[in-house]
């Protein structure tokens, strides 16, 4: 099993208990932690801010997440690998990759573990803050897209869909607008006043201002009724829906909450047509490697919205809590100038 060396710290931003916000956010110096069988050890570069990160912080998912205080957010990690743990041969150190940990997080710090089998490698033409876009937001888009059954062939001779995406100029929003564009369905979405140019440049066919009666109602300018619909705004009750579904449409719902449960349920017993299925959310090697190779290949696009230091992740985490995000907020880590540097890892360590 690989480990750094005994003595080596780390800078990482953690929170130590339920609530408090950005301002619950703390700065400590902690060991560099030592990848098991299994995993890689990716020296940071950029993270992104999720909201299943802050929502959990606020007790949202309690008592499962997080599995113990204090807790390292940021589920997303980009870096290069700095060690190996025992048995990992798909990877050597020095490798840029791009890492999926969730609900472990860990990424708000200057070194973190992944599992290798949800590691993939970063090409050169996707940048670190690129990359951590893409693991939750990305991921979570195409899932929800196969789970409404919108495939991604309808160029190829499949059947092209009308789909709506809603809060579609946010992270996972974004990338299910660009996602079924690219696959040649027609697609509705909504979004800000701010944000209806972004939005249509992602592909959308149609833009709705979420403020007008229209967009608060997701009617269609053409009249289209949906067949498949990216749910990724806060709650809407079924009757906003169901007027605007075709028959057999299906909402898929990325942050389902009671009632999203309920009426899932409801439906799945009375046979209807119009469903409701909440997302379960499935963290996947093959789905990474697959939306990494469409953004080498400039197919997909990961938005930016804005990017902070380690020394400064409360305020992006702030930015994230505001909801008025386009696309992602990353976390870069970056060695300040002048600061004491880490100890030097011992990658030649034997493989179990």
């Amino acid at each position: 099993m690989a480990s750094p060396a005994s003595s080596g710290t780390m800078r990482a931003v953690q929170f130590d208990r339920y609530g408090g916000g950005a301002e619950g956010l703390k700065h400590v110096e902690v060991p560099i932690p030592t990848p098991k069988k299994g995993e890689v050890l990716i020296k940071m570069e950029a993270a992104s801010v999720n909201p299943i990160d802050w929502k959990i912080q606020k007790g949202m998912v309690r008592p499962f997440l997080p599995r113990k205080f204090p807790s390292i957010p940021g589920n997303d990690l980009a870096g290069e690998v700095a060690a190996l743990g025992g048995g990992v041969s798909d990877f050597k150190v020095g490798d840029k990759v791009i890492a999926i940990n969730f609900p472990s997080g860990g990424g708000f710090a200057e070194y973190a573990v992944a599992q290798a089998s949800l590691t993939v490698a970063r090409p050169p033409e996707v940048s670190s803050a690129e990359g951590a876009c893409l693991p939750l937001a990305a991921v979570t888009a195409l899932q929800s897209l196969r789970a409404a059954g919108v495939g991604l062939d309808a160029r190829g001779g499949g059947d092209p869909k009308n789909v709506l995406v809603t809060a579609a100029s946010g992270g996972v929003g974004h990338f299910a607008v660009q996602l079924a564009s690219q696959a040649g369905h027609r697609v509705t979405a909504t979004c800000g006043a701010r944000n209806l140019g972004f939005v249509g440049g992602l592909g959308a066919d149609e833009v709705l201002d979420y403020g007008t009666p229209d967009g608060a109602a997701l009617r269609s300018p053409s009249g289209r009724r949906y067949d498949a619909v990216v749910h990724c705004a806060p709650p809407f009750p079924w009757s906003v829906f169901r007027p605007v579904l075709a028959d057999g449409g299906v909402v898929v719902d990325i942050t389902p909450g009671a009632a999203a449960v309920l009426t899932a349920l409801r439906q799945k017993v009375t046979f209807s047509k119009k469903r409701l299925t909440p997302l379960v959310f499935s963290p996947s090697k093959d789905d990474m490697e697959l939306l990494v190779d469409m953004a080498r290949r400039g197919m997909l696009k990961p938005m930016v919205d804005s990017s902070y230091p380690l020394s400064r992740a409360s305020e992006g985490w702030a930015m994230s809590m505001a909801g008025h995000a386009t696309g992602k907020v990353v976390v870069e880590t970056r060695q300040p100038h002048g600061a004491r540097s880490t100890q030097p890892l011992d990658v030649a360590t034997p493989q179990e």
